[in-house]
């Protein structure tokens, strides 16, 4: 399949899906972690397919790794607040499921983007 728009890419949709996942659980969070925790998941998981999209249009692969770096440390991030939400008891392990496996896979989606990339700049 053609790439003709950071859009096409796979690793920006999972992004995306991870977003929505995101969403939906940290809505489930006490009135009181409205802008706490809560903001920051939603922060983290928008910055990670945000990211992916702006280093796609950068004409440079530099600039592009080094947004694919910026969203694989969002995920790091997002990951961590998720457990945190768990440890908190404002999330449970099977609420929070759907999003870590997300998350998971489009780590390995990212690390694999960058593999190619950095592969593409020593040749």
């Amino acid at each position: 399949m053609a790439v003709n728009s950071y859009q096409d890419l796979r690793v920006w949709q999972m992004g995306m899906e991870l977003v929505e996942e995101t969403y939906k659980v940290s809505l489930t969070f006490p009135p009181h972690e409205r802008y706490g925790l809560a903001q920051q998941i939603q922060r983290a998981a928008v910055s990670i397919p945000s990211n992916i999209a702006e280093g796609h249009e950068r004409h440079h692969i530099k600039e592009y790794l080094h947004h694919l770096s910026m969203a694989q440390a969002s995920l790091a991030e997002l990951e961590t607040q998720l457990l945190i939400a768990i440890r908190l008891k404002y999330l449970t392990e099977e609420q929070s499921a759907m999003a870590r496996q997300t998350a998971d896979s489009l780590g390995r989606q990212i690390r694999a983007l960058r593999s190619t990339l950095a592969k593409r700049t020593s040749e």
